[in-house]
This record gives C-alpha cells, sequence and structure tokens, in this order.
C-alpha cells in the first residue's frame, strides 16, 4: 500500500493523479530524476503524466 499526503493552496484537474503517477513510475525506475525536472519546468512541451487511476483516492478534507 502507498499513502501519500497532498497539501496545497489550489489543484488543477488531475493534479494529484498526475503527481502520484509520476512518483510511481520513478519507484518502478520508469523515470529518472531529471524527467521530473523536465515536468517541472514552466511551458514544458512534454506530458505530465502517466496519471492513476481516481479509485483509490480520497479527499480527506477542505480547509478555508
Amino acid at each position: 500500500m502507498l499513502l501519500f499526503t497532498v497539501t496545497g493552496s489550489g489543484f488543477l484537474k488531475h493534479m494529484v493523479r498526475n503527481m502520484v503517477g509520476v512518483l510511481v513510475e520513478v519507484g518502478k525506475g520508469n523515470l529518472t530524476e531529471e524527467d521530473v525536472r523536465i515536468r517541472l519546468k514552466p511551458r514544458r512541451s512534454i506530458l505530465p503524466g502517466p496519471a492513476v487511476p481516481a479509485s483509490g483516492l480520497f479527499l480527506v478534507s477542505v480547509d478555508y
């Protein structure tokens, strides 16, 4: 089982699914640290994914 806790001031559509998907691929050895750096650069021309399926993801709370 993997547990990711994500906190932020706002999220874009599928942002958490993309972040978790990239971290899982890094763990599997399919992506390198440099691949992640490229994905984090502004105005990147590379796709952000892969996204993990929504099943198993839970919204715990929203704070204002």
